[in-house]
């Protein structure tokens, strides 16, 4: 296939399945619109991906969701093909763009239209590999072949990258309550995404044992995808989901079973813990770099490694500072991703074969 594009001008359909994914396109939106480009938005209702998209005051086609069950999420992959399928009628899109978008490829393929697919984890690959034409792969991504570049960047960088991300609590109703101490984040899924299945993060005990010793030192504040048992609603943080980076960081400390708001961390210069059953030797290769090469993160599988990493943390002097160093180096070794994404999709296709010719093109994004 190849885009062919009238008058310098592009349609591009952009498909949304979580809330990280409003955050890694936004910039890219509001940049590329500025340009004279077309958006069409197409998105899952889940978790507060919709609310987001409303906060920021983007236009959208309400999707529907996949379910909560595996079985319901395989009977709706069809269905919400043919859903983005009559979303898209109207529009008519040169170009179709997701991050690890499973139906955003297959419609692509249905309409004969490029698919690129941003992906940092290897688990949806099967299913959109066969019908999108580019596969951006993150630092870490571990699959290589014809279709796949390896950009050297994590997609939180598409929006806490410093040229683009200025945190602030000037915004906050209360803003002294996180000026005047320091304070720790708990965060806490929801394991319902389908690569989910099978797969756990804390327990009900260990969140209270992380509770009880977080809050002999810092103030703790929880942010849940999950239901929050009642005794530990004193804790919920209660704060727009645009403004949780803000408080990321400004936080001492991050301890979590997730896996996106990890990364948003380390990018951010705050410590961070994280534990679920994804750690082992089989993890996701940011997650492995990120520990490793620049010792900002730590991956446990053993909840009471969690506890006393916790302990070994809050006792450190000068934590902040020690961590800030460390995403000094980060910083000056990863591309700015959404810079990246407009110079690659508006070039599409002539930006593949550069990429492919030369990978290290990618570093005129570095700054």
């Amino acid at each position: 296939m190849c885009l062919v594009v009238s008058n310098g001008n592009m349609k591009i359909a952009i498909d949304i399945n979580h809330p990280a994914h409003v955050h890694f396109f936004k910039n890219f939106i509001w940049e590329i619109e500025k340009k004279g480009h077309d958006i069409l938005i197409t998105a899952s209702k889940k978790d507060v991906a919709l609310k987001l998209l409303e906060d920021y005051g983007f236009d959208y086609v309400n999707m529907g969701s996949y379910g909560g069950s595996l079985p319901e999420k395989i009977v709706n992959v069809p269905i919400m093909d043919l859903k983005l399928l009559r979303a898209i009628r109207n529009f008519k899109p040169d170009i179709f763009v997701g991050l690890a978008s499973i139906r955003a490829a297959h419609v692509s393929r249905i309409v004969r239209k490029p698919c690129i697919i941003f992906a940092d984890e290897e688990y949806a690959y099967p299913y959109y590999n066969a019908f999108a034409e580019a596969i951006c792969g993150f630092s870490g991504f571990k699959i290589s072949g014809n279709k796949i570049l390896k950009i050297d960047g994590y997609k939180e960088l598409a929006y806490l990258h410093p040229n683009r991300f200025f945190p602030s609590l000037r915004e906050f109703s209360d803003e002294k309550k996180f000026e005047e101490q320091d304070f720790a984040i708990l965060r806490f899924v929801g394991w319902k995404a389908y690569h989910d299945v099978g797969r756990w993060g804390f327990d009900l005990k260990t969140k209270r044992k992380l509770i009880r010793e977080l809050e002999k030192h810092l103030a703790v504040f929880i942010s849940s995808e999950a239901q929050l048992p009642k005794e530990f609603e004193n804790y919920r943080l209660r704060t727009p989901p645009d403004k949780i980076h803000d408080l990321l960081h400004y936080a001492q400390l991050l301890v979590c079973d997730s896996q996106t708001m990890t990364t948003e961390a380390a990018i951010l210069g705050t410590p961070t813990i994280r534990y679920n059953s994804f750690v082992g030797e089989n993890d996701m290769g940011n997650f492995i770099e990120l520990e490793r090469k620049y010792g900002l993160i730590f991956n446990y599988n053993d909840p009471n490694k969690v506890i006393d990493k916790v302990v070994d943390l809050i006792k450190r002097p000068n934590l902040k500072e020690e961590w800030s160093k460390k995403r000094d180096i980060l910083l000056k070794e990863k591309i700015d991703v959404t810079s990246f994404m407009i110079w690659f999709i508006k070039n599409y296709p002539k930006s593949f074969m550069d990429m492919k010719e030369d990978s290290s093109k990618q570093y005129r994004f570095v700054s």
